[in-house]
């Protein structure tokens, strides 16, 4: 076979990884952890991964990907259809609209947007939630979920930079 093949093939990998990466949040949020509560409150860690992203690299995760990853969400939790598809296509939608605000500022910045963005989608869950099994839905965990995801976006946010220059520094913006 030709090196062209190879060397598109490789380009396609690389472009594809950001939604792999996310869809494999997906998988690592929905794991029954042995850890007592804490697979009621796991951060939102495809909500981090889409935002990044988004802020980032938006052309490696169009809008239909983010619903892909919202569907296939809300069909392994079992959340009714449609919860983590609105709220991740919000997100991404307020972050591709202030992308121009985000890109090249320091990473207190970028978090602040985040902690800004996780909150309102974390209290639209909340309504999304309530209105639908018509019952308001303790706060408590919703909370405790967000300030651990606050917590947990540092070590993602690094982890995707040091994967953005190994694996997608070629590929432009």
């Amino acid at each position: 076979m030709k090196p062209v093949f190879w060397s598109r093939l490789d380009i396609i990998a690389r472009c594809i990884t950001p939604i792999g990466l996310t869809v494999l949040l997906v998988l690592i949020n929905i794991l029954p952890l042995q850890i007592l509560g804490l697979s009621t409150v796991m951060p939102l860690l495809p909500l981090m991964s889409i935002y990044l992203w988004a802020v980032h690299h938006p052309n490696l995760m169009p809008a239909y990907a983010v619903f892909l990853i919202g569907f296939l969400q809300d069909t392994l939790i079992g959340t009714p259809i449609g919860l983590h598809i609105t709220t991740y296509l919000m997100v991404y939608g307020i972050v591709i609209w202030q992308r121009r605000f985000l890109v090249g500022k320091p990473f207190a910045v970028i978090w602040v947007g985040f902690s800004l963005v996780a909150a309102g989608a974390t209290i639209a869950n909340w309504l999304l939630v309530s209105l639908y099994y018509l019952v308001v839905i303790q706060p408590e965990a919703l909370a405790f979920q967000y300030l651990l995801s606050l917590g947990a976006f540092p070590l993602l946010a690094w982890f995707f930079m040091r994967w953005q220059i190994t694996f997608l520094s070629e590929i432009g913006h």
